[in-house]
């Protein structure tokens, strides 16, 4: 077994345990985070079955993007709805035998890379071009744009520039899987695409890409508008009433 394909597998191993470890307690810090107040941004359901409704425009449709920047959600919506195409796609190199579903998506995800890039383009240009944005941006939001670009970009090169021997590529990570180290190609580009995304995996639990699990634990978006009938009485406040 080479010293690179071992590498890469302590890289791996050591990413994938940042990213679980780290997102677990992120989650958990946002479970402990008391909400004193009843905040929903109106106008909001008043119904639990409402709020559901709600989250999940938010969620699939990014409604409130929708409704505040339209230039915005266009290109949000096309880098996260091709994102979903392409780690469907991803999908192959875990399984063994793939999934029907995988299979049919292996189409739309090969070109979902390139509405993955430009929307993450538009995204780029928008902290750049809107002067309110621009303002606001910092160094670690250009940095994330920049990596994800490279990661899209590099992926599509080995897809339409220099192809890798995908067989050997799924037997690495199938062996990942396995706790059984296989060999893994040596192109450049691959190794360049793999870092890059143990690079992210690393960096996202500590960084504003945890605005995606973050959203369900949004008071402004999981409250019902009830604060007039019924008194919201947050968990640490309800503790100390019982002392």
């Amino acid at each position: 077994m080479s010293g690179l394909s071992l590498t890469y597998a302590a890289l791996f191993y050591l990413a994938s345990a940042i990213f679980v470890v780290g997102l677990a307690l992120k989650i958990g810090g946002y479970l402990r985070t008391p909400a004193p107040l009843k905040i929903p941004t109106t106008p909001a359901p008043t119904t639990t079955t409402g709020v559901a409704l709600r989250m999940t425009r938010e969620v699939v449709l990014f409604e409130s993007l929708f409704k505040s920047s339209k230039w915005t959600w266009i290109f949000g919506w096309m880098f996260h709805g091709a994102l979903l195409l392409v780690l469907l796609r991803h999908l192959r190199y875990f399984q063994q035998p793939v999934w029907p579903p995988v299979v049919f998506v292996q189409f739309f995800g090969i070109y979902a890379g390139f509405a993955m890039v430009a929307g993450l383009a538009g995204l780029w240009a928008r902290r750049f071009l809107v002067d309110r944005v621009r303002y606001i941006s910092t160094p670690s939001d250009h940095l994330h744009l920049a990596l994800l670009i490279a990661i899209g970009l590099s992926g599509l090169s080995m897809r339409f520039v220099a192809h890798t021997d995908v067989v050997a590529l799924k037997a690495f990570m199938l062996g990942l899987m396995r706790l059984d180290v296989q060999p893994l190609p040596t192109d450049p580009l691959l190794l360049l695409h793999l870092g890059l995304v143990a690079l992210l995996m690393i960096v996202f639990p500590i960084s504003k890409l945890m605005h995606a699990p973050g959203l369900f634990f949004s008071p402004t978006r999981n409250q019902a508008d009830t604060s007039r009938e019924a008194r919201h009485i947050a968990a640490w406040a309800a503790a100390l009433e019982k002392k």
